[in-house]
């Protein structure tokens, strides 16, 4: 799994999967696609006007949280 931002653009995509073959493009609202992989699972999913996306909740944190092992790590994402 693998999250990029591209602030040019402010856009964020987080793959799940690696790429192998074409995916196709779900438009779920205005600022929301997912990517599809050929055998329907989930390749991607692209965030447009990601700033206000990612950062309006909690001040622009990003936790990952393994529950098995009780550990959480955060990065702080850079400001709108």
């Amino acid at each position: 799994m693998k999250l990029t931002y591209d602030s040019r653009h402010n856009v964020a995509y987080l793959r799940l999967l690696e790429k192998s073959g074409t995916v196709r493009t779900i438009q779920v609202s205005d600022e929301l696609n997912v990517d599809l992989a050929q055998d329907g699972r989930v390749y991607g999913i692209e965030l447009l006007n990601a700033n206000e996306q990612l950062c309006a909740e909690d001040g622009g944190r990003l936790v990952v949280r393994d529950e098995a092992a009780g550990r959480e790590d955060e990065i702080q994402l850079a400001a709108a």
